[in-house]
């Protein structure tokens, strides 16, 4: 296959031109072939001449694209460095920006046609940009190609770095919402943590604060979709989803009311609240691909949390019994399941048939339990301070009494 070897004869820009339309006027016959391929030159050289560069960044790459399944890699990495390199050219940022759309557009068109090749042209074009939103816009098409060309592992690495290219890119709220909403798509898609995707899907809902009712529309099925990702993670079991508003407006919605009703029970209630729910709501949890016996398993654990949040300190054996509705011999391994997920530290009292509670997890942290927080830590100040006040005065006395003591004497 003939390869791109830009000579000292022909700019490297006019030898991809000429390639890519020999290769693509190749079936048409010498005659017309070889006009064709005259007159894109020549079209390119007017483009070049003119500084119309943002033309010739559309006509080589709606050629190089026709191409993509006949060349060789080899060939398309070449080809494509000297389309991309286009982006060094336009003086208004205006044209840089159509351009960084046009050639990220079309690179990412056929997702299924070599889609880990396109992906790393997509990183070669998004290095060689030097205007911010320009990059942003490149790594969106980025996404939207990893996803539908199931190519998502080589861009998934970049998320970590979200809080230096967020302020990089200085994203107005659209822009942050598509952007959260596609890297949650793609952490579902590839299975990935459920904290992990539930941190961008609510990073997206918390973009809708403060807006509008029509607007807060938009949120309602990610809202829901969130809720229903949370109850399934058997993992995780903190969340302040209760108290972002794009979540809150389910509570009146017609369509998903019943959702935040099961939120709020997974949140703030115990295990016989969730079985009331499904006595008169198992197909809804069904529908929503929800396993009874994980949402119970899921549910004594929360229950635990909340004896170890309103007793003082100390459970008896059979209240947990009884919340979790378990057999006596059930009630040991279901503390230690709750210790070694992190969500109580406690002392197993066999003797007296209790478990004292030195830390629980708190499962929502909002309002209430900042004002708690700041009540802890202001008598926590406290005593400190009056530890300080009283080391202190002991020193003085200390300091003090030889000195008495050598007056009396004398």
């Amino acid at each position: 296959m003939t390869t791109v070897v830009p000579t000292s004869e022909e700019d490297p820009i006019l030898s991809v031109v000429r390639f890519t339309a020999e290769m693509s006027w190749a079936e048409a016959g010498p005659e017309v072939a070889e006009q064709q391929v005259t007159s894109l030159c020549l079209e390119a050289q007017e483009c070049m001449i003119a500084g119309r560069w943002l033309d010739l960044a559309s006509l080589m790459i709606t050629s190089a694209d026709l191409v993509f399944s006949k060349a060789s890699d080899k060939d398309l990495e070449a080809i494509f460095t000297i389309i991309c390199d286009l982006v060094k050219k336009p003086e208004s940022l205006d044209e840089l920006l159509e351009m960084a759309k046009l050639l990220s557009t079309k690179i990412a068109q056929q997702p299924n046609d070599k889609p880990a090749l396109r992906l790393k042209i997509m990183f070669n074009l998004y290095n060689l940009l030097e205007n911010p939103y320009s990059r942003f816009c490149v790594y969106m098409s980025a996404l939207k190609l990893a996803m539908e060309g199931k190519v998502m592992e080589p861009i998934i690495p970049s998320f970590k770095k979200k809080d230096s290219l967020l302020k990089e890119w200085d994203l107005g709220v659209q822009d942050q919402r598509d952007l959260f909403l596609a890297i949650s798509n793609i952490l579902k898609e590839q299975r990935s943590s459920p904290k992990e995707t539930l941190k961008f899907l609510t990073k997206y809902l918390a973009t809708f604060s403060g807006e509008d009712e029509h607007v807060m529309e938009e949120a309602k099925e990610e809202a829901a979709h969130t809720i229903i990702e949370f109850v399934k993670a058997s993992d995780l079991f903190q969340h302040d989803l209760l108290e972002i508003p794009a979540v809150a407006q389910l509570e009146k919605d017609t369509k998903y009311a019943l959702v935040y009703q099961l939120l709020k029970i997974f949140q703030t209630q115990r295990l016989d609240a969730y079985l009331d729910f499904h006595t008169t709501n198992s197909a809804f949890l069904k529908s929503y691909g929800l396993v009874h016996e994980e949402c119970i398993a899921k549910m004594r654990l929360m229950s635990i949390v909340d004896l170890a949040s309103n007793e003082s300190g100390q459970i008896p054996y059979s209240l947990i019994k009884d919340t979790l509705q378990i057999e006596d011999d059930e009630v040991e391994p279901w503390v230690v399941k709750a210790i070694t997920s992190k969500l109580i530290d406690c002392k197993i009292d066999q003797m007296n048939q209790v478990i004292r509670v030195s830390r629980y997890t708190e499962r929502v942290f909002g309002p209430h339990q900042w004002q708690a927080l700041r009540e802890k830590l202001a008598t926590w100040r406290g005593n400190i301070a009056n530890v300080i006040t009283t080391i202190q005065s002991n020193k003085v006395t200390e300091e003090g009494t030889p000195a008495m003591q050598g007056l009396v004497i004398s």
